[in-house]
């Protein structure tokens, strides 16, 4: 089972995740200063009423001031039959009590530490503080059901809470007040979430189009580097976006013009190298014919065909991956069979096992030296071949196995590198000049396939050709 890959690749979507992820994390910041200020002022809400009723009440009691000294007496206040009215409607939510009262509901000293706050704020002094909440269904008054009705809600009784606070301002002497609280406190989930989706869009839309911006000229680059790998030839990369970006790209299409004129001019050392060597060997050969001795003769003739074929393989794996040859659909087992064939006539121990038809893009040419040389080695270091050809889910394998001795394990690494040869370990006889296997890898990486060595449990060496269907 694949894992979910939660973190994006490419750049724009990193930026653009971890910007997404720092505004969340401002806003749940926000979001909990928002409500922890809420939660504050809606404590300062409910409390503030009856705290200020408990110090009218204390300050309004005949015991306090008797007679023609009460001072509220002659207030302005107490001739305002308004300002009266309001007071005793006050008045009627709070008791003195000679005793502390018993408060149902849930105790709320978060309350009670507020009201001893607001009461040492004006200098009130108090002994014992105690506040509770509880929650009963009760009418809906006037002015509730009228805002109901402007907001929707269908109106009708519902449950409402009551706070209750008692304070002991002498000893034995209780004031008890209680006033009604909203069992819903004000909603802003929602317009939270709405001020954090404005926010997404206005941050998060110009750094869409700035990323889109900056990554259009580096995919263009990406996709001019990977042609450029497989076919050596790239076309020059418009230099636009930003500065870093154009700098970027001015340096990639510098290079890509320095690596085709080194190419180029590998190109024509490496022809000049071989006109320059085969005419000598050609003249060399034509000498040979002056040889009166056959022995001699043929002994020179096989070391010139030698020295050609070293000088074949020297120049194809300098030539790797710029051959001039058009990439082709073939069926790789008639490909296969075609080759073996050939060995076939000649007399070689090779065999080739019946496969269904595999088709892959390939270059013809290439495909068969690489298969020639597995199977040349596979009859010199194994005594005889064994090929056979496997379709394989988005692959096609071309294996050719021998009955020699293997590669040791620690060494196939090694037999992949050019001029490099096992000696007496494979065989009793010396080898060719350790290029076959290096050339064969090297068109494999052409072919975006691959070279594997693996030693046969029955014995024997197996080596595989790789490639993409």
């Amino acid at each position: 089972m694949k894992r979910l890959r939660l973190w994006p690749q490419s750049l724009v979507g990193q930026v653009i995740l971890l910007v997404a992820f720092a505004l969340f994390v401002a806003q749940a910041i926000n979001f909990g200063l928002l409500l922890r200020e809420r939660n504050r002022l809606t404590l300062t809400s409910q409390t503030a009423p009856l705290a200020y009723r408990v110090i009218n009440a204390l300050d309004a009691r005949p015991d306090r001031w008797p007679g023609a000294d009460n001072p509220r007496a002659a207030s302005p206040r107490a001739a305002n039959p308004r300002a009266d009215r309001q007071d005793q409607r006050q008045r009627r939510n709070v008791d003195f009590l000679s005793s502390q009262p018993v408060l149902d509901g849930k105790p709320r000293p978060d309350v009670a530490a507020r009201a001893r706050a607001l009461f040492d704020d004006i200098g009130l002094s108090v002994r014992t503080i105690v506040a509770a909440e509880d929650s009963r269904v009760m009418p809906l008054r006037r002015w509730e059901r009228l805002r109901s009705r402007t907001s929707g809600e269908a109106p009708g009784d519902r449950r409402v809470g009551r706070l209750r606070l008692a304070v002991e301002y002498e000893a034995g002497k209780w004031v008890l007040a209680e006033a009604r609280i909203g069992s819903r406190p004000p909603r802003f989930g929602g317009w939270l979430v709405g001020q954090t989706l404005i926010l997404y869009i206005i941050v998060l839309a110009p750094l869409l189009w700035i990323g889109r911006r900056m990554a259009r000229p580096l995919r263009q680059l990406t996709g001019s580097a990977q042609q450029f790998a497989r076919t050596g030839a790239a076309d020059p990369v418009d230099e636009r976006g930003p500065g870093d970006v154009r700098e970027l790209t001015m340096a990639f299409n510098a290079m890509r013009a320095r690596i085709i004129a080194m190419l180029d001019e590998k190109d024509r050392m490496l022809g000049a190298i071989g006109h320059d060597l085969r005419t000598p060997l050609a003249s060399l050969r034509v000498r040979t014919e002056s040889v009166e001795d056959d022995a001699e003769r043929a002994r020179m003739s096989e070391t010139i065909d030698e020295m050609n074929r070293m000088l074949e393989d020297i120049l194809s794996l300098a030539r790797a991956g710029r051959s001039a040859e058009s990439p082709q659909k073939v069926d790789l087992a008639a490909l296969a069979d075609a080759v073996v064939e050939d060995f076939v006539e000649l007399g070689s121990p090779v065999t080739l096992a019946d496969s269904d038809r595999a088709v892959a893009l390939v270059r013809p040419q290439q495909i068969r030296r690489a298969l020639r040389n597995l199977i040349e080695n596979a009859i010199v270091y194994g005594d005889r071949a064994h090929v056979s050809v496997f379709q394989e889910a988005g692959q096609v394998r071309i294996v050719v196995a021998d009955e020699g001795p293997g590669i040791a394990q620690d060494r196939m690494a090694e037999m992949l590198e050019p001029f490099t040869r096992l000696e007496g370990s494979r065989n009793r006889e010396t080898g060719g000049a350790g290029l076959g296997l290096a050339l064969v890898r090297a068109i494999m990486t052409e072919h975006h396939g691959d070279l594997r060595l693996a030693n046969r449990p029955e014995g024997g060496l197996e080596a595989s050709l790789v490639l993409p269907a």
